[in-house]
């Protein structure tokens, strides 16, 4: 597949897309396909995906997250008593597409109710279900096909697999009173389990945004206005300083943990003409700001930077989705679940040849959006009730935790259990209460020259969440007809005499007792929870949309406040968090910013090509 790499004889270029990730890919492609005069380039911190195996075939995922892989970038918080001490360590994807690449490719959409809580006009859920339409064709049964679209680029499908357990499952929930939920993508339906689709294509390809939106442009020889810059990360933006600073390019640099031959080159100064766009992720765009002149004026001046606008949300607002998975013995066969599928490039090849439909499988069929009773809600004490009450009460649409049911042994060695296949549940808190921050120490550092604050746990509430969470999945899994017992060193350690300890084996014949946990399992179920608890990759928040007096950095039109020409577009901007695995989110805020942009280019220009 042919790429445009840019080289200096390109030149001044229109605008500049900092970072490559799912939004950038997104909007850049929309524009070159309309706007083939518009000369646009992607500068990315990684390499391409082009013809990557490991990428175009769902099944090799896990290979991705290897930390050896260089496919992801690691950023390391402080310390944290609220995790005993622990760092959380986050991952960033570092390769052309970045999270739409490395992740676990679930079709997980916001809620309606969370487009509305961001309180920015054009970014409504009436206005946002039809830009989450536009980017996909649907191959799914739905009864109402009004919420989904069928023409979009990013295929939703079963990716040809999936495991011969559903129907076991599903009626096993109902029993516990659980619902099936038949499409949990459409806006508002929560309460209960959905068999889970994902973001691969009928023949089992991954759908990620660089593969969907990027490359088919550079392969049909008729988009030349689009460029790749790849490798390099940008250190700062350069304006024009005027009463109102204009962003005029970026300065860049080979990235030294892929190109350390060149670490020490010149930075190399790249001029847009229209704009420059942050896409670096939630963990890197504030950085770039903030080396550039834009954040807290206070902490710019301490590090001897410019100021261009004084924004004191810039790296604040941080947020993610914190889950554990706990994994459970099963008396499935080998051939339904995920272990080892294709976790070597001998495997990969293997499955190629013998057309192995697991190819297109995640090993993830079943997913849930929860919501606690009210009586559940009100023993958890008055400090979480008001909390509740505040954020929940009035949105039943909103779910608490989040649920993916994975038929794999997570996240240990499965080679430690060789007796029996299992299933990992995960539970992560939709909408957590806590906080964090990232900000530079450095001004010229772009590796390691920031101070990460996760924030993971720091708000009591949301460690009741997860402990509501493992009460209700390990709930669940013991009922389940293939439940053959729990792995003793992936769950809380209760003490010997304790009812709530663990069953290391279990007879299909003896249904399992419900647990009563006392006070003192609860506190060891805390403990495992700060000692286990981690990122779901999900970073977002640090540049919100919303006013600058509520800490805002963008405006509804993205443009960085107290700048022109300047924009943000990725998984920063929104304020507040959303009740799904966020990349079907960052999909929609590229499609929405492609928008955003062509709108402002008609007043001046007119498209040759569709948007």
């Amino acid at each position: 597949m042919a790429t445009a790499d840019y080289a200096d004889s390109v030149g001044d270029v229109d605008i500049i897309f900092a970072g490559g990730g799912t939004a950038a890919c997104v909007t850049a492609g929309r524009l070159a396909k309309a706007y083939p005069d518009l000369k646009i380039l992607l500068v990315e911190a990684g390499r391409t995906n082009d013809n990557d195996p490991t990428v175009v075939n769902a099944g090799a995922f896990l290979t991705l997250l290897d930390p050896k892989s260089k496919t992801t970038f690691p950023y390391r918080s402080q310390p944290s008593p609220h995790l005993l001490g622990r760092e959380a360590l986050v991952a960033n994807g570092c390769m052309l597409g970045r999270g739409s690449l490395v992740n676990y490719m679930m079709d997980s959409r916001a809620q309606g109710i969370d487009f509305d809580d961001w309180d920015t006009p054009g970014w409504a859920a009436k206005d946002m279900l039809p830009v989450c339409n536009k980017l996909e064709t649907f191959h799914c049964a739905v009864t109402d096909r009004s919420k989904h679209g069928y023409e979009g680029p990013v295929h939703i499908s079963d990716g040809g697999f999936r495991s011969n357990v559903i129907e076991e499952f599903m009626n096993s929930i109902k029993k516990m009173g659980y619902k099936e939920i038949e499409d949990l993508q459409d806006f508002d339906h929560i309460g209960g389990f959905s068999r889970c689709h994902r973001n691969v294509s009928l023949d089992g390809k991954r759908q990620d945004a660089a593969y969907q939106y990027i490359h088919p442009l550079l392969q049909d020889g008729r988009h030349p206005n689009l460029h790749l810059l790849l490798q390099t990360r940008v250190l700062r933006v350069i304006f024009y300083d005027s009463k109102l600073p204009r962003a005029i390019g970026v300065e860049c640099r080979p990235n030294p943990d892929l190109q350390p031959e060149l670490a020490i080159s010149t930075p190399k100064f790249i001029r847009a003409r229209k704009f420059v766009v942050l896409a670096a992720g939630a963990l890197s765009t504030p950085q770039i700001l903030e080396r550039s002149g834009v954040g807290n004026q206070r902490r710019l001046n301490k590090l001897g930077i410019h100021v261009v606008s004084d924004l004191r949300g810039v790296g604040e607002n941080y947020q993610d989705h914190n889950h554990v998975m706990y994994p459970y013995k099963t008396s499935l066969d080998a051939s339904q679940c995920f272990d080892g599928c294709l976790s070597s490039s001998e495997a990969l090849v293997r499955a190629q040849r013998e057309k192995d439909p697991k190819i297109g499988w995640n090993g993830v069929d079943i997913c849930a959006k929860l919501r606690p009773a009210d009586d559940e809600i009100a023993a958890f004490g008055p400090e979480f009730q008001r909390d509740w009450n505040r954020d929940f009460a009035s949105k039943p649409t909103r779910p608490l935790l989040l649920c993916g049911v994975m038929n794999a042994f997570l996240p240990a060695d499965a080679s430690k259990l060789k007796t029996c296949q299992c299933i990992s549940i995960g539970t992560y808190t939709a909408y957590p209460w806590s906080r964090g921050s990232i900000h530079i120490t450095n001004k010229e550092d772009v590796i390691d020259g920031y101070e990460f604050n996760a924030g993971f746990l720091s708000h009591p509430s949301d460690i009741k969440t997860q402990i509501c969470g493992y009460k209700v999945t390990r709930g669940l899994a013991r009922g389940l007809p293939y439940f053959r017992g729990e792995v003793k060193a992936a769950h809380p350690q209760f003490k010997e005499n304790s009812r709530a300890r663990v069953t290391e084996f279990a007879q299909s014949t003896v249904p399992m007792q419900e647990i009563a946990y006392s006070k003192e399992d609860n506190e060891a179920i805390e403990d495992w929870i700060r000692t286990s608890l981690s990122t779901t990759w999900h970073s977002l928040g640090t540049c919100a949309m919303t006013s600058k007096s509520r800490g805002g950095v963008v405006d509804r039109h993205l443009n960085v406040y107290g700048t022109q020409g300047l924009k943000v577009v990725d998984l920063s901007i929104v304020p507040t968090n959303v009740g799904a695995n966020t990349n079907n989110t960052a999909f929609a805020v590229g499609e929405k910013a492609a928008m955003i942009i062509d709108a402002e280019m008609r007043r001046k220009v007119a498209p040759t090509g569709k948007l």
